[in-house]
């Protein structure tokens, strides 16, 4: 008997030449432009996120700082120690002064001058209120309570109001500005005058 060779069938793999790595560049390619628009969508998001974080970290380190040289403020004017040589607006007034050289001094990095925290020469008074500029002091006597010359056990709040300034544009749109553009933050200590 006679065994005929079966015609050979054609292989069934795709060629291993130039066809296959054309296909295989394609596919890389897409992959890659696909990659490439995924990180792009991802990456704005991403960056306002960062960006905001800078931002509120400034503001936060403006906001301890001014807390803190708040606190100085009012820790000075608790301890004044009452002139009497001097009539009681004439104490007030150093008492005053003393609190905002001690507020100003310890505001360490901050801008210590107009825009950011403006103070001048001369007080303002309403009351028991004195205002000089973004500075603040009122006294308050609690019940039970004598008033006197030396203001001994009144109260005494020191607020003092800082103009941050805004670095990033796309934060800044965002936050509540005042008439200068700038972001603005309170401190306010209340203490009790010895």
């Amino acid at each position: 008997m006679v065994v005929k060779a079966s015609p050979r069938r054609p292989s069934r793999r795709a060629p291993v030449g130039g066809a296959f790595m054309r296909g295989v560049r394609r596919e890389r390619t897409r992959r890659e432009g696909q990659s490439l628009v995924e990180f792009s969508l991802v990456l704005v998001p991403l960056m306002l996120v960062l960006l905001g974080i800078i931002q509120f970290g400034f503001i936060f380190n403006s906001y301890v700082t001014l807390t803190n040289a708040t606190r100085e403020g009012a820790r000075e004017g608790t301890i004044y120690v009452y002139d009497l040589t001097l009539t009681k607006s004439q104490n007030d007034l150093a008492r005053n002064n003393q609190i905002k050289t001690s507020v100003i001094s310890s505001m360490n990095l901050l801008g210590k001058t107009a825009p950011q925290f403006a103070t001048g020469g001369t007080w303002t008074t309403s009351g028991t209120t004195f205002t000089n500029g973004d500075l603040t002091i009122a006294y308050l006597t609690p019940a039970g309570i004598t008033e006197t010359d030396e203001r001994v056990g009144q109260r005494i709040t020191v607020t003092a109001h800082y103009h941050q300034d805004l670095i990033i544009p796309m934060v800044a749109n965002l936050l509540p500005k005042d008439a200068g553009g700038r972001f603005l933050l309170s401190g306010q200590v209340t203490m009790v005058v010895n």
